[in-house]
């Protein structure tokens, strides 16, 4: 009898543990869709044999855990992958609005520069006409506006930029504090020897996304507790405890800062990666470098014509005069603007002392006109082809980010399709699965039911 009671229980466990298989098949049946979710499977551990007769017999089986699919290797990929991926996906567009402020179009500076000298020229022809004079005045004035409208997107794409990261501090932040308080359920769930599968998934993605945003690093302990911090270190979870980044404005710009148990850290650019890193990369480098190359060629311009201008004579015989107003490079792009106020002002003829100027003399329009062509920046370059390496410049780290973010997405779902094939749910294998189980179960309900007959022969014997 006690054989068969074994027999029953060895039945019984067998039961419950196909149930139990079948139970989580379906679990993972409806998360094949699910992002982040790792397949889970039952680790099935046999009973402990008994000695029966001189012979060890089996007891049965149970499951003693359920485990997810899991990668480590594929995983850490995978958020270092994510960190570039952010960064080239962060800079696309304001990289695509640079280019659009520094377009290769025949509407752009370059082409202001041209009408300007072009107009010198054409006054050149007829230096005593008041239209030609006024023409000049108004194409320097066009010129000048151009450069203010340069620097006016500039320092909207920073503008823009600084709501874009003012928009995604929240969210960080709230991933900040899921990811602190998800070790506190890890920890809580594993200490009972238990394994928190969900919540391992959930930590997972968030670290991923967080990587794409920040390019944060993380390790696990022996705890199980997941520690996040900052490309140069600076830590943003620590156990249980989350740290906090808020965006604090600083004048015409946004200052990220970091809380740490009641310190207050700047985060600059080498604590940085990912989404975040390329906008402020942008930000305070790359605009910064385009303003400073802008008003070195709105200051060469000013000072050559300036230098120029003060040599000639107007039609009221004065002389000395600049056609631009003169101000020191910083900022000169922002601040360009043509001094002259009267078309007689337009020096466009050289005095020959003690004579008075000619009406017809045009030899200063000429010098002028001829500006163009001069290598006045740096000694090496004319105003249009500094203009143009300014223009190659943003074009290359357009091309460069376009051809970037292609390699990173295409190493992304490289990574991606690796990891669903390692720990991805696959309809087919689950439903291998499922029947295997289900055979499982019919064979136990089966084998009870033959264990139930037997004791009901032997029960018959007895009476």
């Amino acid at each position: 009898m006690a054989g068969l009671i074994t027999a029953l229980n060895a039945g019984k466990t067998s039961l419950e543990v196909n149930q139990k298989s079948i139970e989580i098949i379906g679990n993972n049946i409806s998360n094949v869709n699910t992002a982040g979710y790792s397949r889970q499977s039952a680790v099935l551990t046999p009973y402990p044999s008994m000695n029966f007769g001189g012979f060890f017999i089996g007891q049965g089986v149970l499951v003693s855990d359920v485990q997810r699919a899991n990668d480590s290797f594929v995983t850490g990929q995978l958020q270092e992958k994510s960190s570039e991926y952010g960064l080239q996906s962060g800079q696309a567009n304001p990289l695509a609005e640079l280019e659009r402020i520094f377009n290769i179009t025949d509407n752009n500076l370059a082409t202001d520069i041209d009408t300007f000298f072009d107009s010198w020229q054409e006054l050149s022809a007829n230096p005593s006409g008041l239209v030609e004079r006024d023409i000049v005045i108004q194409r320097g004035e066009l010129l000048a506006e151009s450069f203010h409208s340069i620097t006016n997107d500039l320092n909207t794409v920073q503008q823009n930029i600084n709501s874009s990261l003012a928009s995604k501090v929240d969210d960080v932040n709230s991933k900040i504090t899921e990811i602190a308080e998800l070790n506190s359920r890890i920890f809580t769930i594993e200490i009972q020897g238990q394994t928190a599968n969900s919540a391992r998934d959930r930590r997972d993605m968030l670290a991923k996304d967080l990587s794409s945003s920040l390019g944060v690093q993380t390790y696990t302990d022996s705890k199980g507790m997941m520690a996040v911090q900052l490309p140069g270190g600076l830590p943003l979870v620590q156990g249980t405890a989350a740290m906090t980044i808020e965006a604090v404005p600083n004048g015409q710009t946004l200052d990220l800062v970091l809380h740490t148990g009641g310190v207050t850290r700047n985060i600059g650019l080498n604590n940085l990666g990912g989404e975040f890193y390329g906008l402020v990369n942008i930000r305070d480098t790359v605009i910064p470098g385009l303003n400073a190359s802008l008003d070195k060629l709105a200051y060469s311009l000013i000072t050559e014509v300036n230098a120029a201008h003060k040599l000639g004579t107007g039609l009221d015989n004065l002389n000395n005069r600049d056609f631009f107003t003169s101000i020191p490079e910083l900022d000169a792009a922002r601040n360009i603007s043509v001094a002259l106020t009267d078309s007689n002002q337009v020096a466009a003829a050289l005095p020959v002392p003690p004579e008075s100027v000619a009406p017809g003399d045009n030899r200063n329009a000429l010098i002028i006109a001829g500006l163009g062509g001069k290598l006045s920046v740096n000694m090496e370059d004319t105003f249009n082809s500094y203009y143009g390496k300014m223009v190659s410049t943003v074009g290359i780290m357009a091309n460069q980010n376009k051809l970037s973010l292609g390699g990173a997405e295409d190493a992304m779902v490289q990574l991606q399709n690796l990891r669903d094939g390692l720990a991805g749910v696959s309809l087919d294998e689950e439903m291998i699965s499922l029947i295997q189980f289900q055979r499982g179960f019919e064979s136990s309900a089966k084998f009870l039911s033959t264990i139930d007959e037997m004791m009901a022969s032997l029960m018959d014997l007895k009476r």
